[in-house]
C-alpha cells in the first residue's frame, strides 16, 4: 500500500496570457485542459502553446497520468488520461509523473476504479466550481504490485475492457439501427405502405374516402361555428344580422407542396382544417411542490410522453380548467434546439389532471381524425423536412409558431384506415421500445462493469437476433434519418 505521492511526482499547470499571441500562435506543444479529457489516451489537444510558454509552464513527459481537479464535471465523474506525447496542462489539471517501476496505466486504472471514493474524500467544500483538494489526492492510498505484475494486470484488464468496448459499440450500433427502423415505420405509415395489404384485402372503395371525410369535417366545422355565433347573438338578445354567415373564417387549405404520392383513397388536409382548437401552454412558474403536473418539452421523448421529472402548478391555478389537457390532445414542441423543435406526442390521460408549458402547443383534433396519425407524420422524415423549411432561428433556439403548424399539409386517410395504421404502428413501435430498453440496460451494465473492472460478460446475443430479424424488410430504409431525442 502506498499513497499517490509515494509513487508519482505531481505537477500543476496554468494558462499563458491569451492577449499575448507569442504564447499561442503557431504553437506546437499540446496544452491539455478539461475539454480534452474525453479519451483515455491523449495524443492531440484543441489548443497548443509555443516553446515560450515553457518559461511559465512545466512540460509533462509522455506517459504521465493527467487528472481533472477543477470542473463542473467532477460532480459526476473523475476524468483521467495518459498523455502519448509531452504536453503542458492548464490550472484545472494535475499531472502525476510515475516513479521508476510504476506503470502509468496501472496508476491511471486505479484512480478510475476508485473514482467515486476519490470524489467523496478529496472534494473541496464551499467552492463555486467542483474541485479536488491537491494534497488530499496526493495522499490518497493505492495498491502497489511488483512491476512485472503491474504490467500483467494492466494487459489483462485492457484486454477485458477492449472486449467490453466492442460489446458497447455493438449496442450503440443497435441503438442507431432501432432509431432508423422507427423512422422507416413512421414513413411507411404516413405513405400508406404499412396498410397496403389491408387496402388490397378490402373489397372496392371504402365507404368514406379521405376526400369524403375531409368534406364531412369541413361541414361539421362550419356548423360548429354557426351554432356558436347564434348562441352569442341569443345571449346578447340580438337578431343575427343579414349575411352573418359570410364572416365564417375559412380554414387554411392544403398547399400540396409535399411530393408524397398518396393512395387513391387518401386526401390532403391542413392541421387547421382537421382541428377544433389550438392553444399555447402556460408560462406560469412551476415548482417541485405537489399539485397539477405540467408537461414540458423534455417530457416528449421518441414520440411518446415521459412522465419523469415533472413540475407542478397549484390545483387552484387561475389558468385552470382552460389549460387542462383532455384525452387525445396532441402536444407540439414549438421551441427547442434546431434538431429537437417539433417533437410531438399525444396525451392519453396517463396522469390526470394535467397541464402543459408555454413551449408546447396543444391541438385538439376533430373526433374523426387520429391524433396519433398526425403525431406520426410530424415525427416522420416528412415532418422533419417541413420543420426545417418553416423554422425561424433565434439565439440558441429554433421556433415553429402556431400559425405555421395550422398551415401544415398532412395526409388524410379514411377514418377506418387511420385506426388500422395506428394499431399496426403501435404494436411495432412498442416492440422497438422494448428492445431499446434492453439495449439501455445493457449499456448501464457495461458502465457498471467498467467501474468494477471485473470480467465483462460475453457480448449478448439477443440484440443480434432481434435486430437482424424483427424489422420487416419492406419498411427498412438505410437512408432514414435518426429518430428524435
Amino acid at each position: 500500500m502506498a499513497t499517490v505521492m509515494n509513487i508519482a511526482t505531481a505537477s500543476g499547470g496554468g494558462t499563458p496570457p491569451k492577449s499575448d499571441p507569442s504564447y499561442w500562435t503557431d504553437g506546437s506543444i499540446p496544452w491539455v485542459s478539461p475539454k480534452d479529457m474525453k479519451v483515455f489516451v491523449i495524443d492531440a489537444t484543441e489548443d497548443t502553446v509555443t516553446t515560450k510558454a515553457l518559461d511559465r509552464l512545466t512540460e509533462i513527459p509522455k506517459g504521465s497520468v493527467l487528472v481533472v481537479v477543477r470542473s463542473g464535471i467532477l460532480a459526476r465523474t473523475l476524468p483521467v488520461a495518459i498523455n502519448k506525447t509531452p504536453v503542458t496542462i492548464n490550472q484545472d489539471m494535475r499531472a502525476f509523473v510515475p516513479a521508476s517501476g510504476v506503470n502509468s496505466r496501472f496508476l491511471a486504472w486505479q484512480l478510475i476504479a476508485k473514482e467515486r471514493e476519490i470524489l467523496d474524500r478529496c472534494s473541496k467544500d464551499g467552492t463555486t466550481v467542483a474541485s479536488i483538494e491537491g494534497p488530499a489526492l496526493a495522499a490518497y492510498p493505492l495498491m502497489v504490485a511488483p512491476s512485472k505484475e503491474q504490467n500483467r494486470i494492466t494487459e489483462k484488464l485492457e484486454e477485458l475492457l477492449s472486449d467490453l468496448d466492442a460489446g458497447v459499440a455493438e449496442l450503440k450500433a443497435a441503438q442507431r439501427k432501432l432509431a432508423q427502423y422507427r423512422q422507416s415505420l413512421l414513413k411507411a405509415a404516413v405513405e400508406g405502405v404499412l396498410t397496403a395489404d389491408w387496402r388490397a384485402a378490402s373489397a372496392g372503395e371504402p365507404q368514406e374516402t379521405g376526400a369524403d371525410l375531409l368534406q364531412r369535417i369541413l361541414t361539421e366545422r362550419r356548423a360548429r361555428w354557426e351554432a356558436k355565433q347564434l348562441a352569442k347573438y341569443a345571449e346578447q338578445g340580438k337578431t343575427p344580422p343579414e349575411g352573418w354567415q359570410a364572416k365564417y373564417p375559412e380554414p387554411t387549405e392544403p398547399s400540396h407542396e409535399n411530393d408524397l404520392a398518396l393512395p387513391p383513397s387518401w386526401a390532403w388536409a391542413t392541421v387547421d382544417q382537421i382541428s377544433i382548437a389550438q392553444k399555447y401552454g402556460s408560462s406560469s412558474k412551476t415548482s417541485e411542490d405537489a399539485g397539477v403536473p405540467v408537461l414540458r418539452m423534455g417530457n416528449i421523448q421518441y414520440g411518446r410522453l415521459d412522465l419523469n421529472n415533472l413540475k407542478y402548478l397549484p390545483k387552484d391555478h387561475q389558468e385552470f380548467p382552460d389549460l387542462l389537457l383532455e384525452d387525445g390532445d396532441l402536444l407540439f414542441n414549438r421551441t427547442n434546439s434546431p434538431e429537437l423543435v417539433g417533437k410531438t406526442a399525444v396525451y392519453r390521460s396517463e396522469i390526470t389532471p394535467c397541464s402543459y408549458a408555454s413551449y408546447l402547443i396543444g391541438v385538439k383534433l376533430t373526433p374523426s381524425c387520429s391524433p396519433e396519425f398526425l403525431s406520426a407524420f410530424i415525427n416522420s422524415a416528412y415532418g422533419r423536412a417541413w420543420i426545417k423549411e418553416v423554422v425561424t432561428q433565434q439565439v440558441g433556439q429554433a421556433n415553429v409558431n402556431g400559425s405555421k403548424l395550422a398551415a401544415l399539409t398532412v395526409p388524410l386517410p379514411p377514418h377506418d384506415e387511420q385506426q388500422e395504421i395506428i394499431s399496426r404502428l403501435d404494436d411495432q413501435l412498442r416492440a422497438s421500445f422494448h428492445e431499446q430498453a434492453m439495449i439501455e440496460r445493457g449499456l448501464e451494465q457495461a458502465a457498471a462493469q467498467r467501474k468494477t473492472s471485473s470480467k465483462p460478460p460475453s457480448p449478448a446475443s439477443w440484440y443480434h437476433r432481434t435486430l437482424t430479424t424483427s424489422p420487416p424488410a419492406r419498411y427498412w430504409s438505410a437512408s432514414a434519418p435518426s429518430a428524435q431525442r
